[in-house]
């Protein structure tokens, strides 16, 4: 019995160990960039933003702050691109423009 085990036991641990991997891998290949949206007029307005942002296939995670007038937008460029979160934020009335730094 216990010669059965001990395969499946590290069979197990060789499987878990390459999903995590895989997962790095794919978190790896985002890109992180930053939008100034100047339009922001209000504390309400990075909710829209955000949400406009997240219905973009390949967002992965939206960061938008009044303060700063900027959103921070990590994504799949496989599955997306800047000129696609810049055109969903123009859509939901905040022109934005890719940050100064990030050219």
């Amino acid at each position: 019995m216990q010669s059965i085990l001990r395969p499946t036991f590290l069979f197990i641990i060789l499987l878990l160990g390459f999903i995590s991997f895989s997962q790095n891998i794919a978190a790896a290949e985002n890109k992180t960039v930053v939008l100034d949206v100047p339009g922001m007029t209000c504390k309400f307005c990075p909710i829209t933003i955000r949400k406009a942002l997240n219905k973009v296939p390949g967002v992965t995670e939206v960061k938008a702050e009044f303060n700063t007038k900027t959103a921070t937008v990590t994504y799949d460029p496989s599955k997306t691109n800047i000129e696609s979160l810049i055109k969903a934020t123009t859509n939901a009335g905040y022109a934005s423009t890719l940050h100064k730094n990030e050219k």
